[in-house]
């Protein structure tokens, strides 16, 4: 049994190989391994592109996004940039999203232009661009839409503790 498994890098958001027993650590899989050992390596179907047994349909080890949040009274911060006291009802932010969603219309540059007037998250000032992250770092809700999505699509109306948002996979 080999020593090697995958992690994924803190700092740059990528996987690499990790050897437990001598603590070294590369970047390329380690010489003198089959494809199908390492795809059987302790965090390779987590981290590695392809390890899932095919190229369509696999879960990525990290994603990047952009949403449009609109709060509502019982978000868990019912304030935000923009207002300090939100008070409309989630019903009320579902029908704004559902607008801005007629707007944007699939558009990416629709999308960054709306989230950066009304989004009510501090990515606004971002055009709604939250970064890369990966499995745990967002609210579950989030993350499995946006795992979902396809670079390049837009979501439906996704409910988390902190309201309701449009989500925009970007990588």
């Amino acid at each position: 049994m080999s020593a090697w498994e995958v992690r994924l890098s803190n700092s740059r958001g990528v996987p690499y190989f990790y050897n437990t027993e001598t603590r070294e650590s590369m970047w390329e899989a380690p010489p003198g391994l089959t494809q199908e050992e390492i795809a059987a390596l302790p965090g390779a179907k987590q981290y590695l592109p392809g390890a899932h047994g095919g190229a369509d349909g696999e879960r990525p080890a990290q994603v990047r996004a952009s949403h449009l949040l609109v709060k509502h009274r019982g978000s868990r911060r019912p304030s935000s940039w923009k207002e300090p006291n939100i008070t409309r009802s989630k019903e009320e932010a579902i029908m704004m999203l559902r607008e801005y969603a007629a707007q944007i219309n699939g558009s990416p540059e629709k999308f960054a232009e709306l989230a950066s007037k009304y989004s009510d998250c501090s990515s606004h000032a971002h055009g709604g661009d939250l970064g890369f992250f990966k499995p745990g770092q967002m609210q579950k809700p989030f993350e499995e839409a946006t795992y979902a999505l396809k670079v390049g699509e837009i979501s439906d109306v996704v409910e988390t503790d902190s309201g309701v948002h449009l989500i925009l996979r970007t990588a």
